[in-house]
């Protein structure tokens, strides 16, 4: 199991959206910059990914959701009508995909980058380095046991 972080506005889809979708499940669509891309396609079924939400006052992990289906076209890089559409793609070479992801919970208390910032043993994970934009990126086994024992610590005193 390998963790992960993804980024989205709160206004464009929240923790929130995913906790009243179906089966509290939704496709994560609409990448497009291929390194994020590339990370997907890394995803494994039941691979823990934080939720964060970006363009936020303030920006701050919400909670924690899990790979439940690993990567396959995006369909919305077809669709002309979609804002995520692609011209380039095609349905013999889609070059975009997206993976499926399931809430598990949402943090008590979030998790906000400045307090992220502080964290002992943080110090290299990449949503605190400089200049950082990736939507999709890795967190590493001991960043990611670092950030749940922070939310567990914060929901206790919450």
């Amino acid at each position: 199991m390998r963790y992960w972080l993804m980024k989205s506005e709160p206004e464009s889809f929240s923790i929130d959206d995913l906790a009243r979708a179906k089966k509290q499940t939704t496709s994560w669509d609409g990448v497009r910059n291929y390194q994020a891309r590339n990370f997907m396609r890394e995803m494994q079924i039941g691979d823990q990914v934080f939720f964060y939400h970006s363009n936020a006052n303030p920006p701050c992990i919400v909670g924690l959701a899990e790979i439940v289906k690993t990567a396959y076209p995006d369909h919305t890089a077809l669709d002309p009508r979609d804002h995520h559409y692609d011209p380039k793609a095609t349905p013999e070479n889609p070059i975009w995909e997206m993976v499926d992801i399931k809430l598990v919970r949402k943090f008590a208390v979030p998790l906000a980058l400045d307090d992220l910032r502080q964290v002992r043993g943080l110090e290299k994970m990449e949503l605190l380095r400089k200049g950082s934009r990736l939507s999709v990126q890795p967190v590493s086994a001991a960043e990611g046991k670092r950030v749940l024992a922070l939310a567990e610590k914060k929901a206790a005193k919450a």
